[in-house]
């Protein structure tokens, strides 16, 4: 079974469209020696830099944690700091040039465990003194199904919990972002955090956490229903801003990984035009930002491919609107200064 692959990516190749629009990549992912079962072991500044020079002018990327370069010893609250501390060396060699006209990691978001509530503004001054100049906030998954076979990596209730709500305001108190992971029946519960929440802003990852297999698994009519309703409360929030993206995971149960030849652009636009639009209706482009997800969903498609579909899909909109959502509206979410 095909799964990922420069050379796999290789056999789909296609133009790129509308080279000079500019975009900021707000989503992707550095590791080495990935110990996960993933065909790209090593994504780094070369690997990025393959892939964002690829043909469309991406000015900067924004890196989120990925639960790499963890420090070995230390509290072990402490040790999410070693990630940042890593990638700032990233992105400082990315402002070199040497790599190119895109800045990569212009924006860092570390991870720090919330849960500690007040007792995390230790760990937030420890992240912002590795990256004085790009740290904008942390993920942290509250991501929960009670189904089994589902991976959970937060705990039911967690978004109401006094702790995580404690260590979210710490984040709102310093001007910070909280990137946020969830399942999509667990949307509700992300609107009252939000609610609760309104000096925080708020970055939903991947249109909300959709997933289509395992025990949602052809029950498409009811999953889907669940899934615009939820997406529809969040949106109800105005300090969420929606992240489109992240469909080329498997668990969005689409077949794309799974294919002799990659898919094209223009058959990914019809398959995914249908959520990236109700998304987009909900939130507005103002509060929606068009992501890689890379290298997780370059097991599906090449950066190339993906930007084309995202340019195919928005052609309906406005200039203004499609700047929002390649670029500006990521550029103000994370504070971001690029080069002339």
């Amino acid at each position: 079974m095909p799964f990922g692959g420069n050379d796999w990516l290789a056999l789909t190749s296609e133009p790129t469209l509308e080279p000079e629009l500019p975009i900021c990549d707000p989503h992707h992912h550095f590791w080495d020696f990935r110990m996960e079962r993933v065909p790209y072991q090593r994504y780094l500044l070369h690997e990025l830099t393959a892939d964002i020079q690829s043909g469309h002018n991406v000015r900067s990327t924004v890196f989120i944690e990925a639960r790499a370069m963890y420090r070995a010893d230390g509290p072990e609250e402490m040790r999410p700091v070693g990630e940042v501390e890593f990638v700032q060396g990233l992105a400082a060699a990315s402002a070199s040039g040497l790599y190119g006209p895109s800045r990569a990691a212009a924006a860092i978001i570390g991870h720090a465990n919330l849960n500690l509530g007040e007792r995390v503004e230790a760990v937030l001054d420890a992240l912002q003194a590795v990256s004085p100049n790009r740290f904008r906030g942390i993920r942290h998954s509250a991501s929960w199904d009670p189904h089994p076979e589902v991976e959970s990596r937060g705990f039911e209730g967690q978004l109401a919990s006094d702790h995580f709500r404690a260590g979210a305001r710490a984040l709102a108190r310093r001007g910070l972002r909280l990137e946020n992971t969830v399942y999509f029946p667990q949307l509700p519960e992300l609107a009252a955090f939000a609610q609760a929440s309104p000096d925080l802003t708020i970055i939903s990852n991947h249109i909300g956490g959709l997933m289509r297999v395992g025990p949602y698994a052809n029950r498409d009519t009811e999953v889907l229903a669940t899934w615009r309703r939820g997406i529809a409360t969040v949106a109800a929030c105005p300090n969420v801003v929606m992240k489109l993206g992240g469909l080329g995971m498997p668990r969005l149960g689409f077949d794309w990984h799974t294919r002799n030849k990659p898919i094209g652009s223009e058959e990914l636009a019809e398959a995914m035009a249908p959520l990236l639009t109700y998304c987009i209706e909900q939130f507005g482009p103002d509060r929606c930002m068009f992501e890689s997800n890379f290298p997780v969903d370059k097991v599906s498609f090449s950066y190339n491919v993906l930007y084309n579909t995202f340019k195919r899909l928005s052609q309906g909109y406005s200039a203004a609107e499609r700047a929002a959502m390649f670029h500006d509206t990521a550029a103000r979410v994370y504070r971001l200064e690029e080069p002339l």
